[in-house]
C-alpha cells in the first residue's frame, strides 16, 4: 500500500506547485493529467494498486471531512435546503435520460443503470454501492467507472471556463458552487472544479465549501436509489436479490463532515475562536484533494475506454449534458444566477 500512496504524493507535490503558478488550470487538474499519463506508461501497477485505491477513496474522504472545519453548521443546513430542488431535478433527469437511451440504443441494462446512477448521484461511490445489488460484473463496473471518470476530467477542465462565459458571479462562490455540486458527477471532480474557481478569483474556499456541501446532500441519494434497485432486482429474481447492508452503502464520512462543522460552530460562536484558526485544516484538505486526483488519474485507462466502443460513452455524455442544462435552468428559475 505504501508504494501507491508515495506515488500519489510524488504527483501531488509538483501538481500543487504548478497549480499556484497556473491557477487557471489548478493543482487538481494537473494532478489528474499527470496521473493519466503515468497510467499509460507505468508497468507492474499491481505494486501500487492498493495505495492508489486507498488514496482515491479514503484520502478523498479525509479531505471532505477536513472541509467541515471552518464551515458553520447553519450554513451547511441552509445550503442543503437551498439546493434540494436542483438536486432532485438533476437526479431525476439523469435517470430518465439513461433509461430512454438504454431502450433506444439497446445498451446493456446493467451498464445503463450504473452510468445513470453514477452520473446522477456521485460517480464511483454510487457505482460501487449499486453494482452488487444489480449483479454487475467487473467488466461492466470498470466500463461505467471509466465513462464517469472521463466526464469528471472534462468537467474539471471545462466548467470553470464555461462558468466565466455564462456569467457566474466571480465575487462569490455561491452560484458556481451550487452548479459544480449539482452538475459534476463525482466528489473528486466537484472538489477539483470548485477549487479551480476559487483559485481563479481568489475566493479562498467559498466555492469549495458550497460545492462540497451540495454534493454531500446529493450523495445521500445513494441510500434510496440503492434500496429501490434492490427491490426491483428482487422482483426480477424470484429467489430474492442480495441483501442490502445500510452500513455498506451509507457514506459515513458525511457524518464526520457534519461533526467537524458542529465543532467549528461551537468554537467560533461559544468560545470566540477566529475562523482563520481552521485555515491549516483547509489547506491540508486541498492538498489531500490533489493527492486523490493523482489516484483518479492513475486509475483511468483512456485507451481501454476508447477501445470498448462509443455507446456507453454517448450515454454518459447525454446524462452529463442534461444534468448541466437542468442545473442551470433550475438555478435561473430559483434566482440564483
Amino acid at each position: 500500500m505504501v508504494q501507491g500512496i508515495i506515488l500519489c504524493l510524488l504527483i501531488a507535490f509538483p501538481s500543487y506547485y504548478l497549480g499556484t503558478l497556473f491557477p487557471v488550470i489548478g493543482g487538481p487538474v494537473f494532478s489528474i493529467l499527470i496521473g493519466m499519463v503515468l497510467a499509460l506508461v507505468l508497468k507492474n501497477k499491481e505494486h501500487f494498486s492498493s495505495g492508489i485505491k486507498f488514496t482515491s477513496k479514503k484520502v478523498l474522504q479525509y479531505a471532505v471531512i477536513l472541509l467541515g472545519f471552518g464551515m458553520d453548521l447553519s450554513v451547511v443546513v441552509m445550503t442543503g435546503l437551498q439546493s434540494l430542488p436542483i438536486i432532485i431535478s438533476t437526479i431525476s433527469t439523469a435517470l430518465i435520460v439513461a433509461y430512454l437511451i438504454h431502450r433506444a440504443m439497446h445498451i446493456e441494462g446493467k451498464t445503463a443503470t450504473l452510468v445513470g446512477v453514477g452520473s446522477s448521484i456521485c460517480g464511483g461511490s454510487a457505482i460501487a454501492a449499486t453494482s452488487p445489488v444489480i449483479g454487475a460484473d467487473d467488466k461492466t463496473v470498470a466500463q461505467a467507472i471509466s465513462v464517469i471518470f472521463f466526464f469528471n476530467v472534462l468537467a474539471a477542465l471545462i466548467f470553470p471556463t464555461l462558468g466565466s462565459l455564462i456569467g457566474f458571479d466571480t465575487t462569490s462562490g455561491e452560484a458556481f458552487g451550487i452548479f459544480a455540486g449539482t452538475a459534476v458527477n463525482d466528489t473528486s471532480s466537484v472538489t477539483a472544479c470548485a477549487s479551480t474557481w476559487d483559485e481563479l478569483y481568489g475566493l479562498g474556499s467559498q466555492t469549495l465549501d458550497k460545492a462540497v456541501t451540495v454534493k454531500l446532500t446529493r450523495t445521500l441519494a445513494i441510500i434510496p436509489i440503492t434500496l429501490v434497485l434492490a427491490f426491483i432486482e428482487s422482483k426480477k429474481n424470484r429467489e430474492g436479490g442480495d441483501k442490502v447492508s445500510l452500513k455498506k452503502i451509507f457514506p459515513f464520512f458525511i457524518l464526520y463532515f457534519i461533526l467537524c462543522s458542529v465543532i467549528t460552530t461551537i468554537m467560533t460562536s461559544v468560545f470566540g475562536f477566529e475562523a482563520s484558526f481552521f485555515n491549516p485544516m483547509k489547506t491540508l484538505s486541498k492538498f489531500f484533494i490533489i493527492m486523490a486526483m493523482a489516484a483518479i488519474g492513475l486509475n483511468t485507462n483512456i485507451v481501454e475506454l476508447v477501445r470498448t466502443g462509443g455507446k456507453p460513452l454517448f450515454l454518459g455524455f447525454c446524462c452529463w449534458v442534461s444534468i448541466s442544462i437542468v442545473s442551470l435552468v433550475m438555478q435561473h428559475m430559483l434566482g440564483l444566477i
